[in-house]
């Protein structure tokens, strides 16, 4: 899978990047079928610690996953965002064998009626 990484108000050293690639490449565990994947690292102006944010969108075919964190370090949010993108893929991947299911039923009433 083909990740892109882009960071804002700052630049990402090539640890996080490896990092980041490293998390994201799981994912084509639980799917193969993912196309690519953009990911944003943003700094925030708070007071707050956890002023850290990291967006990972995923494109699969005909349809897109999304998943955002805030927290203290760029890692904790990929990590975060990456078991949210699993739970994506795991409830999409269920849509789709609900989805399989009922057309191949309906394929089967309607051709049985014909006889």
């Amino acid at each position: 899978m083909k990740i892109t990484v882009q960071s804002i108000r700052f630049n990402a050293d090539k640890k996080l990047l490896d990092f980041i690639q490293k998390k994201t490449d799981k994912l084509d565990q639980y799917y193969d079928r993912i196309i690519s994947g953009e990911v944003y690292l943003k700094l925030e102006n708070v007071e707050d610690v956890a002023n850290k944010i990291t967006e990972i969108k995923l494109m699969l075919p005909g349809n897109q996953l999304f998943a955002k964190e805030q927290c203290k370090t760029f890692e904790e949010a990929t990590d975060l965002a990456v078991e949210c993108l699993r739970k994506q893929i795991e409830k999409h991947k269920q849509k789709k064998a609900i989805v399989a299911e009922t057309a191949k039923k309906a394929v089967l009433l309607t051709t049985g009626e014909e006889y």
